[in-house]
């Protein structure tokens, strides 16, 4: 024998309400448990010259982004930029992104790969950890392979933002090749 009990709030004795239970199941706590973490929807990287996730909630103390099997139609190197409520931010990153041969600083965003070609397909993992939120500091990890040609990129950056992180965005340096091959996704923790 079963039971089903429904709520849409479950609160406090105080009358504090400490979770909502959405008509589709999900839950979101007014002040979220450590160590949640939760997946972005998953993003087909094949059309459009960025890729946007917005949303991330001020409690998320990292973020993992993960590109497989992404290509565009240039060879402009892909970038993972940063942003709050006034946007995307395009300045004052501090890294370098290399691979066997050579290295490249980055001011203008996470260097996610570096001498790309058009006929390359990356995959990458990008680590985002709050470093310091008064001064909404992060630092940036980035690792990743061709799978058309035998490379590995790696990098780290750090990057301090005008406003609290609620969005990241992964695009190419020069802002207009194409994605046309991959899928990418998100996930963050508090």
């Amino acid at each position: 024998m079963s039971s089903t009990i429904g709520v849409q709030n479950i609160a406090h004795t105080n009358g504090t309400v400490a979770a909502t239970v959405a008509s589709d199941g999900g839950v979101t706590f007014s002040n979220p448990p450590i160590g949640l973490i939760k997946s972005s929807t998953l993003i087909e990287s094949t059309s459009g010259t960025s890729i946007d996730f917005t949303g991330i909630p001020s409690y998320a103390q990292n973020i993992t982004v993960l590109l497989s099997g992404v290509s565009t139609n240039g060879s402009s190197n892909l970038l993972l930029q940063l942003g709050g409520s006034g946007g995307i931010e395009t300045s004052g990153y501090l890294g370098t992104i290399g691979r066997d041969g050579g290295a490249v600083l980055r001011t203008t965003g996470v260097g996610i790969t570096y001498s790309l070609s058009s006929t390359y397909i990356t995959h990458s993992q990008l680590s985002l950890w709050l470093v310091d939120a008064s001064t909404n500091t992060w630092s940036i990890g980035s690792l990743g392979s061709g799978s058309s040609t035998a490379i590995i990129y790696f990098g780290t950056s750090s990057k301090s933002l005008s406003s609290a992180l609620d969005r990241v965005r992964v695009t190419t340096v020069n802002g207009t090749d194409t994605f046309d091959a991959g899928k990418i996704s998100m996930r963050y923790g508090g």
